[in-house]
């Protein structure tokens, strides 16, 4: 199955919130659907009133709207060997099975990679982690329950640089949005990152569910406004209708969407395309 095959499958749920679009021209119709498929009331309101403008197609013209929406600019930075990416985010909302997606799509990419264990509160996420590592033949730096996870992030760091790493990947413990103190302990890991390495990781990924819908708005905001997150990744898109909530989430914070997640499989993330998620979601 090919990546765009993949991603239409997942989708399936979410297709059929926009499937009304095919058949529909009136104004009120078209907002109903947007609004059931998880664009939020702003957003909709500005598409319908550009609709109210144009006198064509207005599948085609909605089409290239939500293209030129999810096509935010996405660079990947380099400071200094090895390359650091954070994953952050909620609990629950898949960052440790993520980590490990990620780490096996580095590695098919010719690129040598080493996983850090930072979630320090769920003794599952560490074993869950070297299962991961195990399968995809790659190291890790594991951790107990109740150490200090920026000590772990530390270790990880001179480990990485010692074994002359490409990519150090680091699982975080899932932390509420309306939680302070795990917010400032996430700072602290960054300080730690930017206090041996010279430079701040070079990619802090947030995690989001999509089945959690409008909330997702919420978790990317209070993130957002907290750290120098680069860019988010969606899970389980194949479990939801609710995969029209990418849309609001680039539009509002203009941050690229860099990979979804489609299945339970270790090459079920893919690199995002708007284009191939828009027409994924049009296509009849």
């Amino acid at each position: 199955m090919n990546i765009f095959e993949k991603l239409k499958g997942a989708l399936k749920k979410t297709r059929e919130k926009f499937r009304g679009i095919f058949f529909s021209d009136n104004l009120e119709e078209l907002e109903e659907i947007l609004l059931s498929a998880d664009i939020g009331t702003q957003l909709t309101q500005k598409l319908i009133e550009e609709c109210k403008k144009f006198s064509g197609d207005k599948k085609e013209f909605l089409k290239e709207k939500l293209i030129n929406i999810l096509s935010i600019p996405y660079k990947e930075r380099f400071f200094s060997s090895p390359k650091v990416i954070l994953v952050v985010g909620v609990n629950g909302s898949g960052k440790t099975t993520t980590v490990g997606k990620l780490a096996y799509y580095y590695k098919i990419n010719h690129n040598d990679v080493i996983i850090a264990s930072a979630d320090t509160y769920r003794d599952a996420a560490t074993e869950q982690l070297k299962i991961w590592a195990e399968k995809i033949n790659t190291e890790i730096v594991l951790s107990q329950k109740g150490q200090d996870s920026a000590a772990v992030v530390f270790d990880a760091i001179q480990s990485a640089q010692k074994r002359k790493k490409d990519i150090l990947l680091i699982d975080t413990a899932g932390r509420l949005h309306t939680r302070k103190e795990l917010i400032e302990e996430l700072k602290k890991i960054i300080r730690v990152i930017n206090k041996i390495k010279k430079s701040k990781p070079e990619e802090i990924f947030l995690i989001i569910d999509a089945t959690v819908g409008q909330n997702g708005i919420e978790q990317a905001k209070v993130f957002k406004d907290e750290i120098d997150i680069t860019g988010i990744i969606i899970t389980k898109l194949d479990g939801t209708a609710k995969g029209g909530i990418l849309i609001p989430i680039a539009y509002e914070f203009k941050l690229p969407i860099c990979y979804i997640g489609c299945g339970e499989n270790i090459d079920d993330l893919i690199p995002f395309s708007p284009e191939d998620f828009v027409k994924a979601i049009f296509e009849d």
